[in-house]
């Protein structure tokens, strides 16, 4: 077994620290590693050392024979009762020891699931539209194929903890207040695995897992919008220890249309028209996802008039609902007329005129009347 660290340098405290700071500087570390939450891949190794820093430095008995011969062992340790327990101990340490799960929430193998991944993939309109299949690399940690994960060269490598009899924790004791408190924490001889190495794997140097590249490819469902996210389950990091793998979350990242908006399930489109179809109507063919078709514009249509092309929106492959294709008329005020083209608008105007002065007429006579 290795060498152990010095235990004030484990917590990161000086020789002199008080109770309180050795409480805290503990509590900043076990939330840091512990196995469940840290990402850290030597955060069961660095967590049971903090823990068997800590049992050592908060028991001012232990922590006395620690300061004067370097260990912390003591005769009649086991059933010291509660005497001197208590300093720098309070209700919150043993709270902790039951409910936060700092001392066993990793399984008695030490196994931990692996950790997920995230990338971003960028499609077209049309694709996310119809849906399209794509295939992407990523670099992961991935099982070891030499040794199965199981980090040693062969089965007749591995043989079971001594320390903890293959259980993967062990049981410490410290004296409070209210008497003895014993817990179960994680080995500190086998990092919880209840298994000892007696030659590592040369592959992964006893991980169990490799970096390794990958080729994925995985489907895009039609209908999906902008910012969503595909989860691929298992695709992500390799489990420690036999934990499950990982998830890979691919952000979609879909790119803006030159004419096409998207509302929903519904593609919207802006359509110019000229003075001369707004006012005698006319059929003119619109691009759509599906190809280009025939719209029908009624005579007399006003600008910002919308027209429904059913069924020609997004089919939406994620809530099985299929949208429509909505036309916005918009009638474009024509410039670099012709002189032809003058005489012809010089004529329309005319009639406009009449029209016009005929209703300020009516309005004139109106309040005139009124005001009479």
């Amino acid at each position: 077994m290795a060498t152990k660290r010095d235990y004030y340098e484990v917590l990161g405290v000086s020789r002199d620290a008080s109770q309180e700071e050795i409480k805290k500087a503990y509590r900043s570390l076990a939330k840091k590693y512990h196995p469940d939450v840290s990402t850290d891949p030597n955060a069961t190794e660095k967590f049971a050392e903090i823990q068997v820093a800590y049992d050592c430095l908060s028991n001012p008995e232990k922590k006395a024979n620690y300061d004067r011969f370097g260990t912390e062992d003591m005769n009649g340790f086991a059933g010291g009762g509660a005497s001197g327990g208590g300093a720098g101990f309070g209700f919150e340490d043993i709270f902790s020891s039951f409910f936060s799960g700092f001392g066993g929430a990793r399984t008695k193998t030490g196994s931990k699931r692996g950790r997920d991944l995230q990338e971003e993939v960028t499609i077209s309109f049309e694709e996310a539209a119809f849906g399209v299949e794509k295939k992407i690399n990523i670099v992961k940690l991935d099982t070891c194929s030499k040794c199965a994960g199981l980090g040693a060269e062969s089965k007749n490598d591995i043989e079971t903890c001594k320390r903890c009899g293959g259980k993967g924790t062990v049981v410490t004791q410290q004296n409070t207040f209210l008497g003895a408190i014993r817990s179960e924490v994680v080995c500190p001889d086998c990092n919880g695995t209840g298994k000892k190495i007696k030659k590592v794997c040369s592959e992964c140097s006893g991980t169990g897992r490799v970096r390794k590249n990958k080729y994925i490819n995985f489907k895009i469902p039609g209908g999906i919008g902008d910012d969503q996210i595909i989860r691929l389950a298992g695709e992500g990091e390799a489990g420690v220890l036999g934990g499950s793998p990982g998830d890979l979350l691919i952000h979609i990242n879909v790119k803006k249309h030159e004419f096409f908006e998207r509302d929903n399930n519904n593609i919207l489109l802006n359509l110019p028209i000229t003075f001369s179809q707004a006012a005698l109507g006319a059929n003119i063919e619109v691009n759509t996802l599906y190809g280009p078709v025939n719209l029908k514009i009624p005579s007399g249509i006003q600008s910002g008039t919308k027209l429904k092309l059913a069924g020609k929106g997004i089919n939406n492959q994620i809530n099985g609902r299929k949208g429509d294709q909505i036309v916005t008329v918009t009638v474009v005020t024509p410039n670099n007329l012709t002189s032809k083209q003058k005489e012809i608008f010089d004529e329309l105007s005319k009639t406009d005129e009449m029209r016009n002065n005929s209703i300020f007429d009516k309005i004139k006579n109106f309040f005139k009347s009124k005001n009479n």
